[in-house]
């Protein structure tokens, strides 16, 4: 992690950030729509790519942190952007996390909902001192296998 000593240096370095926080904000922009679309494998392949973007990004913010004083003394309005393109991007991630959260509080649902009913197909069908018949013992369930072939 270098030192930033001049205005030409501060000037590239908010501007490679600018770059890359704008580069990020496609990816998760794209897998957001690729999830709400329904297309899970397409946004999942994006992953690699987000990762890597995501660890430049954290790498340039210990950079800034580290050389805060002078860029913030140097280039007050350009910083003022770059905190502006921040929080942007930060509504960008804020609407990824809800429909990554969405999806997989849906995905959940549906699992669990065909768990019970394979476990309740499964188990005898009798019924209860009370007249009804019994819910199956959840000891007793059986693992349920998922394949990722389509």
């Amino acid at each position: 992690m270098s030192a930033i000593t001049t205005s030409a240096e501060a000037e590239r370095a908010i501007g490679d950030a600018a770059d890359l926080i704008e580069r990020l904000r496609g990816v998760i922009e794209r897998e957001t729509a690729l999830v709400h679309a329904g297309e899970v494998r397409a946004a999942a392949a994006l992953g690699p790519t987000k990762t890597e973007l995501a660890g430049q990004l954290m790498a340039f913010g210990k950079r800034f942190k580290a050389n805060a004083g002078f860029l913030l003394q140097s280039m007050p309005e350009r910083c003022a952007a770059l905190h502006r393109l921040q929080q942007a991007f930060g509504a960008v991630l804020q609407r990824n996390m809800i429909v990554l959260a969405t999806a997989h509080a849906v995905s959940e649902g549906i699992v669990r909902r065909l768990s019970g009913d394979l476990a309740r197909k499964a188990s005898p069908q009798v019924y209860g001192a009370s007249g009804r018949t019994t819910a199956p013992n959840p000891k007793h369930g059986r693992p349920l296998a998922v394949s990722r072939v389509s």
